[in-house]
């Protein structure tokens, strides 16, 4: 009997997941036959699925698996702040009443950012659900208290970037959120078939391949390469394409990352768009079994080095823990490779604007947490 209602209980739980990960939008859409033809063309696609640059296998085997059930079971205090913290505050009128020479860039935590340059309002990889997992029971919370300003309060916004569909980056609730205030959507081939199934137009969704570019009135989007892979759901493992983004302005060039592990690919980016201004990139969720795709927090530091970056801040932290490693340890380590080897590396708060063209915000904040 009892053999029979625990068998009933796994079935019960089998069914329940198939029939979410089915009929539940969060999960996105799918690629077509079509698609896969045109992804083959790329040079980085083979047997249906997109490749990094260089091999990039996550060093996870049946042997680990139990160091990692215990290290997720583990009561650690230090992976997150014990209680919620402010964030700082920013209005929309103030988005509306800033001037178009101005490029000024606000953090939301994790990699989420409004990017105001050229007079166009930016938001990259707008994460801006409380829990990164397609239901609010398979994630932890996010840090803070609340977003430096809600959906519902931004005003019109330009054009969305995505980097890739991960849900700490790519957010269900908050693009059916966005799309309506939504211009234009730039994202890596593949992740299109998302943002269709979630009712925006097809006409305002672009997907760049690596090293493709495209304009938006005086800015200029190139899609560059990162070193990582995609999924949302079972079987659809680097089934879209993954990336890093440079925007180039009049008088003005940024980098973000991504996520990525450290690889040629900062140089080659650093190469042919290098003169940074400002780059924000990836410094957290990293482990020694998936080092390949998620940087340590020094090798974040000579990424900043090989992209050319005049400035720097960290990013991929201080929103949720995926990883292993304490809240702040990616800040403490960085900060210090950074001393180190000499590279301007900033830390404004969650909500702290950076003017580019004024003194750039750093302070340690993550101090004052408890």
């Amino acid at each position: 009997m009892t053999g029979i209602v625990l068998l009933s209980i796994i079935l019960l739980v089998v069914i329940v997941t198939i029939v979410f990960v089915n009929t539940s939008p969060q999960f996105g859409g799918k690629i077509t036959e079509e698609e896969k033809r045109k992804f083959a063309q790329t040079g980085h696609y083979k047997d249906g699925k997109f490749i990094n640059q260089i091999p990039s296998e996550i060093e996870i085997g049946w042997r680990d698996i139990p160091y990692l059930l215990s290290q997720m079971l583990k009561r650690d205090g230090s992976r997150r702040p014990a209680t919620s913290f402010p964030v700082l505050k920013i209005d929309s009128l103030d988005i509306e009443r800033k001037p178009d020479s101005i490029t000024r860039l606000t953090w939301f935590g994790h990699s989420a950012f409004l990017v105001e340059i050229a007079g166009k309002k930016i938001l990259l990889d707008p994460m801006f659900g409380p829990v990164p997992a397609p239901h609010p029971m398979l994630g932890g919370k996010r840090f803070s208290d609340g977003l430096p300003i809600e959906i519902e309060k931004l005003p019109q916004i330009d054009a969305i970037i995505m980097s890739h569909d991960h849900y700490d980056h790519l957010d269900y609730g908050s693009i059916m959120k966005l799309k309506a205030k939504t211009k234009e959507f730039y994202m890596p081939l593949g992740v299109g078939a998302h943002f269709r199934r979630w009712g925006v137009p097809a006409e305002k969704i672009h997907e760049l391949d690596w090293w493709q570019e495209i304009r938006l009135d005086s800015l200029v989007f190139a899609c560059t390469p990162a070193r990582h892979f995609s999924g949302r759901g079972f079987g659809d493992r680097a089934a879209t394409l993954w990336a890093s983004w440079v925007i180039i302005a009049p008088g003005a060039k940024i980098y973000f990352s991504g996520d990525s592990g450290y690889g040629p690919h900062f140089r080659q980016i650093g190469e042919q768009y290098g003169g940074f201004d400002f780059a924000m990139l990836e410094c957290g969720q990293y482990g020694d079994k998936w080092k390949a795709i998620h940087m340590t927090p020094e090798e974040t530091i000579q990424a900043a080095i090989d992209v050319q970056a005049k400035a720097a801040m960290p990013i991929h932290w201080a929103a949720f823990t995926l990883a292993f490693h304490s809240w702040t340890d990616p800040v403490i380590r960085a900060t210090k490779k950074a001393e180190e080897m000499g590279v301007p590396f900033y830390t404004p708060q969650i909500g702290q604007p950076v003017v580019l063209e004024e003194e750039i915000p750093s302070s340690r904040w993550w101090e004052q947490i408890r």
